[in-house]
Order: C-alpha cells, then sequence, then structure tokens
C-alpha cells in the first residue's frame, strides 16, 4: 500500500490510504471532559457545524419576502413537507415536522459524509495498527442506533401526547371486528386472535429500533468499503462511477428512514378520538 506520512492533529503519523475503506467499530481520537472521542463523533460535530453555518449564511434574518438563499431553503422544506404530510396526517404534520426534517438533512449529509476528500481515507497509526482519523459517522453503528433511539423515543411522545394511551392499546390489543357483520359469537372468539396479533405488534414495534439502525448502517458501511475497495482495484474512474452511485443512496436511505419514522406516527396519531380530536369536543 502507498501511503503519505502528514503532520496534523493526530500522532504519531498520518496516512493516505486509498485501497482500505473504513473499519467496522469507530475509534477513539481523545477524551473530552472524561468523555471519549471517536472519529465517527467528531464527523457528527463537523456535520451539524456546517448545517447550522450553512443555513445561517444562507437565510440570514429570515425576511416576510424571501431572498434567493432563503427561498431554496424554504422551497426544500416545502417539498419535504408536502411528501411527508399525506403519510403522517395533517394534524400531525405541523408537529412532527421539525423533527422529520432533521432527520432528512442530517442523515443526508451524514450518508454524503463519505464522498468528501479524506473522510475513511486519512489514518493515523497506533499500537493497534492503523486507525481512520475520520469516517462517515453512519458508518459507525452507534450513530444509526442512536438515530433509531430518537425515533422510538418520538414515535412514544407524540403517541402518548396526541393520540393516547387507550387509543395505543386498542390499536395493538383491541377487536376491530364489527359485531353487526360478523355476529356476536365471532366477535368473541375473534378477541383473543386480536391479543395475539397485538403481542407480535409489540415485538415489531421493538424491532424498529434494530430494523432502521442497521439497514441506514449496513448501506452506508457497504458503500464507503464498496468504493475504496474499487479505488484499490481502478482508480479514478470506477470509484467516481460508485460515488454517483452512493450519491443517490444517500438520498434513499435519509427519505427511507425519515419516511418510516413518519409512517409509524402516522399509523396510530391519524385513528380518531385521539386527544386533539376529545378538546376540539
Amino acid at each position: 500500500m502507498r501511503s503519505l506520512s502528514l503532520i496534523g492533529l493526530f500522532s504519531p503519523a498520518l496516512v493516505f490510504a486509498s485501497s482500505e475503506g473504513v473499519s467496522q467499530s469507530a475509534t477513539d481520537l481523545f477524551t473530552l471532559g472524561g468523555f471519549p472521542i471517536s472519529n465517527s463523533i467528531l464527523t457528527t460535530w463537523i456535520i451539524a457545524a456546517l448545517i447550522i453555518i450553512g443555513v445561517r449564511l444562507a437565510v440570514g434574518t429570515p425576511k416576510l419576502i424571501p431572498g434567493k438563499g432563503q427561498g431554496v431553503v424554504e422551497g426544500m422544506a416545502q417539498g419535504l413537507r408536502d411528501a411527508l404530510e399525506p403519510i403522517v396526517g395533517k394534524k400531525m404534520i405541523g408537529k412532527t415536522f421539525p423533527l422529520l426534517c432533521g432527520f432528512f438533512v442530517f442523515i443526508l449529509l451524514m450518508n454524503w459524509s463519505g464522498l468528501l476528500p479524506g473522510v475513511g481515507t486519512i489514518k493515523y497509526h497506533t499500537a493497534q495498527g492503523w486507525q481512520d482519523a475520520i469516517r462517515p459517522a453512519n458508518s459507525d453503528l452507534n450513530t444509526t442506533f442512536a438515530l433509531s433511539v430518537l425515533s422510538f423515543v418520538a414515535w412514544t411522545y407524540f403517541v402518548l401526547r396526541y393520540a393516547g394511551i387507550k387509543v395505543l392499546i386498542f390499536d395493538l390489543f383491541g377487536n376491530k371486528a364489527d359485531k353487526k357483520e360478523v355476529g356476536m359469537l365471532m366477535w368473541v372468539l375473534l378477541i383473543p386472535i386480536f391479543f395475539a396479533v397485538g403481542g407480535i405488534e409489540v415485538v415489531s414495534i421493538a424491532f424498529r429500533l434494530i430494523s432502521l439502525s442497521f439497514r441506514l448502517f449496513g448501506n452506508v458501511f457497504g458503500g464507503e468499503n464498496l468504493i475504496h475497495a474499487l479505488g484499490g482495484i481502478a482508480p479514478y474512474v470506477v470509484p467516481a462511477v460508485a460515488g454517483l452511485l452512493e450519491v443517490l443512496v444517500g438520498v434513499i436511505q435519509a427519505f427511507v428512514f425519515t419516511l418510516l419514522s413518519a409512517v409509524y406516527i402516522g399509523l396510530i396519531c391519524n385513528h380518531e378520538g385521539g386527544h386533539d380530536d376529545e378538546h376540539a369536543h
């Protein structure tokens, strides 16, 4: 492997590797206040800072008549809102959109961060060998699992706050058959069936933490290592084509995560009889 030694923040040496991908686990770079800071956390901080600075520079002070930068940001936000509103519901879109929009923008930029020069390729030497100095945050399972936990906590809050515990329990375990259509005897016989289905649904809800995190992690981690592997076989052209594909994959995975979070909320919060409906009467 050809390497280029650099002098930088991390010691004792840095190396640029074109044919090796990111490692399976993140590497701690330094400690801050007693807490270890890994290379994926460093990427998260950098991207978060770029989002804040970019939006502030583009929008500045929001005006009633938007400028070009504010118009572009508002146009993209409105497009995403229009796509999510039929899914999460009209009564919930205003309450959930800040979170869903944050998910999409944050995950999208994190997915694309692996395409930036140096991300996943600049390495430094330790006693354990060469380690990534900076890596795509979503190629670390800790990051994607934290996002899925945040999505799950948000789902729990919105469901309990705007639908209520009664609606949640009925949606999971309630007998949804119509007595007039199936008859009383059949309706009673269906009670244990719906209860068993509710138990399966509870397990399915718990597994959302795994499905959301592993889907995002697998696509980003696999794509990142694919690009580096192709770079070792046929430099420049083939990795460039794979990089263009990863741009599309990054958009799709960000939208899928956001879309599923919206679907989970909308499935229950769109039911009639929630808290907002009760207050309306």
